[in-house]
């Protein structure tokens, strides 16, 4: 009799775990089609806000709850508040990037370098080649 309570308890666990399976599938083929559809929208608010005459930023600027946390940076700008010789810890310390990540930082000393505006000098420390 045992067995045959706990054969029982298998089974059910088994279908339980297959609904919630096939639910899982139909949960994420929902979102695949709803984020293609605000994709679709997104390129139709970019379309007509261009043929308005308006900028995509200041339309989702306008519309409320939505809010820009920071947009582009002007890396070369940035080079030009720096010191003659600097470390990564002052390009953070420029406002505007304190929430930027360590990738992002160093990916920007990384074209510097490859632009030739910078010149490492030692581990951690690199130095404007312009003024």
């Amino acid at each position: 009799m045992p067995r045959t309570s706990r054969n029982n308890f298998d089974s059910a666990l088994g279908q339980l775990q297959k609904q919630a399976r096939a639910l899982l599938v139909g949960l994420h083929n929902e979102i695949r089609a709803t984020e293609s559809e605000l994709g679709r929208l997104r390129k139709e608010e970019s379309k007509l806000s261009s043929l308005a005459g308006q900028a995509r930023d200041s339309a989702a600027a306008a519309t409320p709850g939505r809010s820009r946390k920071g947009g582009r940076i002007n890396w070369t700008e940035v080079l030009e508040h720096m010191p003659k010789q600097f470390k990564a810890a002052d390009v953070r310390a420029v406002r505007g990037l304190k929430g930027k990540r360590s990738s992002e930082i160093f990916a920007a000393i990384t074209r510097w370098i490859d632009a030739g505006t910078v010149k490492r000098r030692d581990r951690g420390v690199y130095e404007r080649v312009k003024a």
